[in-house]
C-alpha cells in the first residue's frame, strides 16, 4: 500500500503555488516514519515535510519544482 506526501498548506490562498526548495532523501531510499525528507516555500513562508510512514520514497515533483498546494510531491511505499 502507497501513502502519498502531499504539499502542505502554507497560504490561505488556496491556489497560491509553492516550491519544493529541497529534498533530504534520494528517490528510492527508505525512509523512517516522521523522518525529516523534504524542505517547502510559499511566499516567504517556509516548513518542514516529514515521512508519514515508513517505506521506499518515490519522489514526484523534484528540486526547486513549483506546485500547488496539497498536490502529491511523493509516494512512500
Amino acid at each position: 500500500m502507497s501513502n502519498e506526501v502531499r504539499f502542505p498548506v502554507l497560504s490561505s490562498d488556496q491556489a497560491a503555488e509553492g516550491l519544493v526548495a529541497t529534498w533530504f532523501v534520494a528517490d528510492g531510499e527508505s525512509v523512517k516514519a516522521g523522518q525529516l525528507i523534504a524542505e517547502v516555500q510559499v511566499d516567504k513562508v517556509s516548513a518542514e515535510v516529514q515521512a508519514p510512514t515508513a517505506g521506499l520514497i518515490r519522489i514526484i515533483a523534484g528540486a526547486q519544482a513549483t506546485v500547488k498546494q496539497e498536490a502529491v510531491i511523493a509516494v512512500i511505499e
